[in-house]
Formats: C-alpha cells, sequence, structure tokens
C-alpha cells in the first residue's frame, strides 16, 4: 500500500477550507451580528486551508521521497533497531 494518509486528509482539509473560505467571503454580512460582525467562517476556513495545503505539502515530500529511495525510517524491514543492536552487544 502506497498511498500516505497525509494525502487524502490534506485534501480533505482543504475542500472544506475553500468552501468556508468561499462561504465567508461571498455570504451576506448581516449573519455575523450573532458573533459580534467577526467573521467566523472566513477565519476558520483560512485555518483549515492551511492545514489542509500543509498536509499535502508534507505528503507530497514523503511521497517523493519514498519513491526516489529516500533514507529509511527507522524499524522498517532490514534494518536492525537499536534495540537489536543493543542485546547483540550485551550478549558477547
Amino acid at each position: 500500500m502506497g498511498l500516505d494518509i497525509r494525502l487524502p486528509i490534506g485534501l480533505l482539509f482543504s475542500v472544506v477550507g475553500a468552501l468556508l473560505v468561499g462561504y465567508g467571503a461571498l455570504s451576506n454580512k448581516a449573519i455575523y451580528e450573532r458573533s459580534l460582525g467577526f467573521n467566523i467562517n472566513l477565519a476558520w476556513g483560512v485555518v483549515v486551508l492551511l492545514f489542509g495545503a500543509t498536509m499535502l505539502i508534507l505528503g507530497s515530500r514523503g511521497t517523493k521521497n519514498r519513491l526516489a529511495g529516500g533514507t529509511r525510517t527507522r524499524g522498517s524491514a532490514g534494518d536492525a533497531s537499536a534495540g537489536d543492536k543493543l542485546d547483540a552487544r550485551s550478549s558477547r
């Protein structure tokens, strides 16, 4: 399975954030009277959109690194973990 979980999460949050930003920017200003005139949809839309974009960027960088034969993560198949190395030294 080569799908990095950050990619679909980033896409989901980016779409929801873009919808909130669009609604906040284009909606009637009268509906924000209850929130003391603060456009909560626009503010949280920007936050959610930035989070989604960050997840997409990190996910794509991780995917490119893995496809290019980047470094293996700790504990991946074929690598001895730190505990295994310590056990090998102490058994001598």
